[in-house]
């Protein structure tokens, strides 16, 4: 039997079973806004438009869904301030900021790593046909 193996016969959840409730946390994390919501809010507390001009392309109704998905699932603490306009703040918990950290290192392992993809889809779309 493998480490991995053994780790997942010790968890009791299991993202790879469909009513598995890990499943639904997984796709917040890492559905399209969902990680570069946590990757922007590794940087420190955030407003809503600040991290909206931060996460460049999402929309308020999209951001604020996914704030709402991350927050439910305890990553994110969302604190609204009792003052004219209300002020509210958003920032990782420290479970969030765990997932976070792993997050940020595949952005990074992808962004590195361009070179080697775009070379990779040129040698695909030349054998292929561009789409």
């Amino acid at each position: 039997m493998t480490g991995i193996t053994q780790e997942q016969d010790d968890l009791a959840y299991d993202v790879f079973a469909k009513a598995c409730p890990s499943r639904g946390t997984l796709e917040h994390v890492t559905g399209r806004w969902g990680g570069l919501t946590l990757g922007a809010l590794y940087e420190g507390s955030m407003r809503f438009n600040e991290l909206r001009r931060r996460v460049d392309g999402v929309s308020e109704k999209m951001l604020s869904q996914t704030l709402h998905a991350l927050e439910r699932d305890g990553l994110v603490h969302r604190e609204a301030q009792p003052t004219n306009p209300p002020r509210v703040d958003y920032e990782l918990t420290p479970l969030g900021r765990a997932v976070a950290e792993r997050l940020l290192a595949l952005i990074h392992c992808v962004e590195g790593s361009m070179d080697d993809v775009l070379a990779a889809r040129a040698r695909y779309d030349e054998t292929r046909g561009a789409l």
